[in-house]
């Protein structure tokens, strides 16, 4: 019985570990893939990029995250997942905790340059909101970047 608990113990350390190590995993994702998007606003220009970022079955869309584009008023330029978003304003959205998560985003952009904000938003074809944590980095004097993972 004492060897039983003893496996038991093992193996829960070992899931721990595990889901670590895919979190962080997915946390680099999101910061890469900012970065590169970025670096493709400065080298082919807002247009072009965004058309890219657009793309469902694009580089910015992997099986852990998706990079969207908004502007610092709030209104989403890019988003491949959910293009019904792209030209809304979003500034004023809430998510089902009543945080207005797109405002921190503009927040983030706007003072820092970078960050990471946390908030409820539905996994890609579900309608209940999942927590998730989304990497916002500066693109230009108006613009941003962001990807995220679930939790």
């Amino acid at each position: 019985m004492k060897r039983f608990y003893i496996g038991v113990v093992i193996v829960m350390i070992v899931c721990c570990f595990t889901l670590s190590a895919t979190a962080e995993s997915a946390r680099d994702e999101a910061v890469s893939k900012c970065k590169e998007a970025a670096d493709m606003i400065k080298k082919i220009g807002l247009e072009a990029a965004t058309a890219e970022i657009n793309k469902k079955d694009g580089k910015f869309v992997t099986p852990n995250t998706y990079v969207f584009l908004m502007d610092t008023k709030g209104v989403m330029i890019g988003h491949p997942i959910k293009p019904s978003l792209i030209g809304k304003n979003l500034s004023d959205l809430k998510d089902s905790s009543g945080k207005e998560f797109f405002k921190e985003f503009i927040k983030v952009a706007t003072s820092s340059g970078d960050g990471w904000v946390d908030y409820m938003w539905p996994k890609p074809g579900e309608e209940t909101p999942s927590e998730k944590v989304s990497y916002i980095l500066k693109t230009g004097d108006e613009t941003f970047v962001g990807a995220g993972y679930y939790k």
